[in-house]
């Protein structure tokens, strides 16, 4: 099965794909959670209709797109155009500043931007043409349809994603794409009847490839809000029956702030990228809601996952599609300490050099002045420490 949407839209038709819980007014009152419910079949007609908007302005197979925004339906229905179209997907964080948001837009030139008025500034310094409101690409439904994907473009990268810095920028084809979603899916149980919030943006890459395209993938529901916030999170967790967290450190420590109250009986499992103190581990038991440690990288979204939810947070097992090993001088067999290197196909395909550099048709580079981080060889290098236990079991050291 592919990542068309149209595809889920024939299988899950009036289903739920999203259900956007944003405030519809920035004056609204706190804990309120509107309740716009869009289907796959509403989700795929919205796409289509992004993808004519995208023709209409010159962009085809073979391009980039970035999109500075926060959480809205409108950017995954861009994504899918793109996908559609053979068009790279590039989420700019809309956390970014007017000058961090220099550097990724040099390195992955882009051919258009989309912007929401909110982030306005961050793309002042670009031309007009080179700029386009969701208005300008959402079409109306009578617009016509736009051509189907080119054959030619699918071995093309179909998502580009940057660091919180604003550099490295990584690309992942849609094989790759693909598989952090089967990845995703299979690792935490992910099904047709889950219901997730999402506390994350989709420009990270635990955000988009760990919650939003692996729950669409496979039918479920995202719970949908421009950003993060407690109390409406915990309201829409409690409307709308959530069935699983997904966020970092801060996300679950301010939910714990907040009080849980009886907001948790629909949810099983909760799954955290960062660290989390034990007393927020005990906070979400004491509901039933065991909180499991996930370890992934910008190169590699799904790397490591704790064994058991909430054990012990510094053992984790390579999660299907990711083979780990580590290095030192060679490569170390059985227990042991040394750099952490990861490898298979939710690893993404290199790095995005500066428009600059190269000559356009050669975009992905091997390394970057990450802390070590390069792709070496068919692995690629963290150039982080960790230890082996007898069992294959990692941690940081």
């Amino acid at each position: 099965m592919t990542l068309s949407i149209r595809r889920r839209a024939e299988l899950w038709g009036d289903r739920t794909a999203i259900v956007d819980v944003s405030e519809s007014r920035f004056y609204a009152s706190a804990k309120t959670v509107d309740g716009t419910r869009v289907s796959y079949t509403e989700l795929a007609a919205l796409a289509d209709r992004v993808a004519t908007g995208l023709v209409a302005t010159g962009i085809g197979a073979g391009d980039v797109v970035c999109v500075v925004s926060r959480n809205r339906v409108a950017s995954l229905a861009l994504f899918f155009a793109c996908h559609r179209l053979g068009v790279t997907f590039a989420p700019l964080s809309h956390r970014s500043t007017p000058a961090t948001v220099g550097d990724p837009i040099d390195r992955i030139d882009p051919d258009l931007v989309v912007h929401e008025p909110a982030q306005r500034d961050l793309v002042r310094a670009l031309s007009r043409e080179a700029t386009a409101t969701f208005d300008d690409v959402v079409v109306d439904e009578s617009t016509g349809v736009a051509p189907e994907t080119a054959t030619a473009s699918e071995d093309g990268p179909l998502c580009y994603l940057h660091d919180d810095g604003g550099s490295p920028v990584v690309a992942f084809s849609r094989e790759t794409v693909e598989r952090n979603c089967i990845a995703s899916a299979a690792t935490w149980g992910l099904g047709r009847t889950d219901r997730v919030p999402l506390f994350l943006p989709l420009s990270t890459f635990d955000g988009l490839f760990r919650v939003t395209l692996p729950l669409l993938y496979v039918g479920g529901t995202i719970l949908l809000d421009r950003a993060f916030d407690p109390g409406d999170a915990l309201e829409a967790i409690r409307q709308e029956d959530a069935t699983l967290l997904v966020g970092r450190a801060v996300e679950f420590r301010e939910l714990a702030a907040r009080g849980f109250d009886d907001g948790l009986g629909s949810v099983s499992r909760a799954i955290s990228e960062t660290s989390v103190d034990d007393e927020i581990h005990e906070a979400f038991r004491e509901r039933g809601v065991p909180l499991t440690r996930a370890r992934g990288f910008l190169e590699c979204p799904n790397a490591l996952t704790e064994p058991l939810a909430g054990v012990d947070e510094t053992r984790f097992r390579p999660v299907l599609g990711c083979e780990a090993r580590l290095v030192d001088d060679g490569v170390l067999e059985g227990a042991g300490e040394g750099r952490l290197q990861l490898s298979g196909p939710v690893v993404a395909d290199g790095y995005v050099s500066p428009a600059s550099i190269g000559d356009g048709d050669d975009a992905v580079d091997s390394s970057v002045d990450r802390d070590g981080g390069a792709f070496v060889d068919g692995w690629f290098e963290t150039g982080k420490r960790f230890r082996r236990d007898e069992d294959g079991r990692y941690a940081p050291s």
